[in-house]
């Protein structure tokens, strides 16, 4: 996979951009807040039709805009592409792929498979189960259309279900019509439950191995998977649930609660690892997701890393830079240190000022 090019128009701070991109290593340098993460943020939308920092349509249009584009061009087994996605203030997005209107927003996930990389997934490890699920959710949504489905499905019969707990609390004679939604909730739920059991032991089998190069052969990483409920006990679990969930009104039993563990010697890293080995987890476990889209897909992910590199010390910087090889990648950084220090090759550099993009060179090695 290789995005050719990419253009914006009333995106973020920019008000027309236009860019080619090498197959390579293209790195945004410049100062913070002059909008180099845009522009990744802008392929990640074009990949999950959804913006990495959770903010809606609406706030990507620039100031005094009523609507922004983003078109790409993306170049995958030799066919080509094209992608536009146009964002209106009080309006659902359209996207249309080789000039013709999807239907669904979700029609487009799974053609860019991507890999972004943020300081903030440094924290993945010790912060709360909610980013784990989102970690698990963005990677198989891309790779496995009917997960996609199954989630969107349990996602919108978990609102349907709290909301008629709310009206319970008012109205108890509702509570039989629960038995509906909870049919249709175990259905679905019992999907994402099995699908997420496989993906960690799939990502499992990665991992260990990629978390030993980086700790020097001091640990082995393992992941283990934490549902809230087995899918075979889903259904009494939910009905015992019951009126726990009417006196909360709110959904407490299902796949919306699950969460995964690291731990090295069974010692549980989220609680007890330093933030040295707690970054490496996270370091390991992004570098398993350009593993596990090859193997299942056949094909490179295409990799951000957003500013990660001066979160992490030289030998992890070294490891990274040393693991993209092959892979299209895009790097914003406020300076070429990193590069420089590791005589690393870089195809393409830009330098971002104030919403103007400049190429700086071609191939090169700093």
């Amino acid at each position: 996979m290789i995005i050719q090019s990419l253009e914006l128009a009333d995106f973020r701070n920019y008000e027309t951009l236009g860019m080619e991109f090498s197959e390579g290593t293209n790195i945004f340098y410049g100062d913070n807040a002059q909008g180099k993460t845009n522009i990744l943020e802008s392929i990640y939308m074009i990949s999950t039709t959804k913006s990495h920092r959770g903010v809606k349509d609406r706030d990507l249009i620039r100031f005094g805009r009523e609507e922004a584009h983003i078109r790409a061009v993306l170049i995958r087994n030799g066919i080509d592409y094209k992608v536009d996605m146009h964002l209106r203030k009080n309006r659902s997005k359209g996207i249309a792929i080789n000039g013709q209107r999807i239907r669904k927003a979700s029609e487009l996930i799974g053609l860019l498979h991507m890999v972004f990389f943020s300081p903030e997934d440094l924290s993945i490890v010790k912060n709360g189960p909610s980013e784990r699920r989102r970690f698990m959710d963005v990677e198989l949504c891309q790779l496995d259309a009917d997960y996609l489905y199954n989630l969107n499905q349990y996602n919108k019969i978990i609102d349907q279900r709290n909301r008629l707990l709310k009206d319970i609390f008012q109205f108890p004679e509702m509570r039989d019509t629960l038995e509906v939604w909870d049919e249709q909730l175990v259905s679905y739920g019992r999907k994402i439950i099995e699908r997420r059991k496989a993906f960690i032991s799939g990502l499992n089998e990665i991992v260990g191995g990629l978390h030993e190069k980086l700790s020097g052969g001091r640990e082995r990483l393992v992941l283990s998977y934490e549902p809230n409920t087995d899918a075979d006990t889903f259904p009494d679990r939910l009905r015992d649930a019951r009126d726990r969930d009417c006196y909360l009104k709110q959904t407490t039993t299902g796949p919306h609660r699950d969460d995964f563990s690291f731990s090295n010697a069974d010692i549980d890293l989220r609680k007890f690892g330093s933030q040295g080995q707690q970054r490496t987890c996270a370091l390991s476990l992004k570098l398993s997701e350009i593993e596990i889209v090859r193997q299942l897909t056949g094909d490179r992910p295409v990799l951000m890393l957003d500013d990660v590199l001066s979160e992490l010390d030289s030998s992890r910087q070294n490891y990274l830079l040393d693991t993209i090889g092959d892979i299209q990648t895009f790097i914003t950084c406020t300076g070429l240190d990193e590069f420089v220090n590791h005589r690393f090759t870089i195809d393409t550099l830009y330098r971002i000022e104030a919403g103007k993009v400049s190429r700086m060179s071609g191939p090169a090695v700093l």
